[in-house]
């Protein structure tokens, strides 16, 4: 489990707000959901930015 992919999903993960930790446990599906639509954005985001990069 210690692929590119895994290791940028796992750094943004780390780097998740602490608002976002809380709402992903929220009982209120609306506040869930908005805290898992914003942690996809931000893993997305970080993919995107690792295809365009050149290689190392």
């Amino acid at each position: 489990m210690n692929s590119p992919l895994t290791t940028t999903i796992l750094q943004v993960i780390e780097r998740a707000p602490q608002w976002v930790r809380h709402d992903l446990e929220a009982k209120d599906a609306v506040i869930r959901a908005r805290a898992e639509e914003t942690l996809a954005a931000m893993i997305s985001a970080a993919l995107q930015d690792t295809q365009n990069q050149p290689p190392a």
